[in-house]
């Protein structure tokens, strides 16, 4: 059974992703002097943490290849300031909800939920979630269900990293497990994390050697109780959200985030597939 971990996220990810998606995020990310699609994402996805440069987001972002962050990092702060860049990103994003979800979605009730659940997440040793928890609250309902979801998404994301380097893997290592279970391919991940084919083919020996992908690269057994581990223990560390928002809480969120995802995803707002993996819930 999915746990209730795995579901909230599932239903709220897609309000937090139409941001790697939004034309409006990339028109604004451009306006404010960055100059390529990539440039913008790491710039926003880090600007409440300042104009750090490319090793410490690496290792935030651990799924991607240093090079490829080193293509956008330092050099992005030369364009533009970190505080420029998250007030464009926020204003932006909170203009791609209006225009994607419907107008009588429920989003005040939403928010109200969501940042409950944010009360209740502990962010020691989860940077991203505990930047993104000290950006001040928008004033629109939109905004803060963006920003609430972001938080929640980070301290998830902060805490699968977590897990993944405990159970000995690497940024790569850890994509090819999850590629291993077929929820995601190589020819989507590879170019959109910056892999080389040597990076690929030195990830698959070091997997290979711990028995944990076979010959056509899928989980093999000790792979797939590995790939549980993580997940539950990913889960594990995701319980603080869930234990603010109690059973019925955790419902709510259920009832009111899982037909607005939908709706995204139907309306083209999010491809599937997609690099992150997310589904329509």
């Amino acid at each position: 059974m999915t746990s209730l971990q795995r579901r909230v996220w599932a239903a709220v990810e897609p309000l937090h992703a139409v941001v790697y998606f939004a034309p409006e995020t990339a028109a604004a990310a451009k306006a404010v002097g960055l100059p390529g699609w990539w440039m913008g994402y790491f710039a926003g996805r880090v600007a409440p943490l300042g104009p750090l440069p490319e090793p410490p987001v690496t290792a935030m972002l651990f799924g991607f290849a240093p090079r490829m962050v080193a293509r956008s990092l330092p050099d992005a702060w030369k364009f533009a300031e970190p505080a420029e860049v998250l007030r464009s990103r926020m204003d932006a994003v909170e203009a791609a909800l209006h225009r994607i979800l419907p107008a009588d979605a429920p989003l005040e009730e939403l928010a109200n939920l969501l940042e409950q659940a944010v009360a209740g997440a502990d962010h020691a040793a989860r940077p991203l979630a505990a930047a993104w928890s000290s950006v001040a609250r928008p004033e629109t309902a939109a905004g803060r269900v963006w920003l609430a979801a972001t938080i929640l998404r980070e301290h998830r994301g902060d805490g699968h990293v977590l897990s993944a380097v405990a159970a000995g893997l690497r940024g790569l290592d850890t994509t090819l497990t999850h590629i291993g279970t077929g929820a995601v391919t190589r020819e989507v991940i590879q170019i959109n994390r910056g892999w080389s084919d040597d990076d690929w083919d030195e990830s698959v020996a070091r997997l290979r050697d711990r028995g944990i992908l076979d010959g056509d690269l899928k989980l093999t057994d000790t792979g797939i109780v590995l790939r549980h581990h993580i997940e539950a223990e990913t889960d594990r560390l995701a319980t603080g959200p869930i234990e603010a928002l109690g059973d019925e809480g955790a419902a709510e969120v259920l009832r009111l985030a899982v037909p607005l995802s939908r709706h995204i995803f139907d309306t083209g707002a999010i491809p599937l597939p997609n690099p992150m993996g997310a589904l329509r819930p």
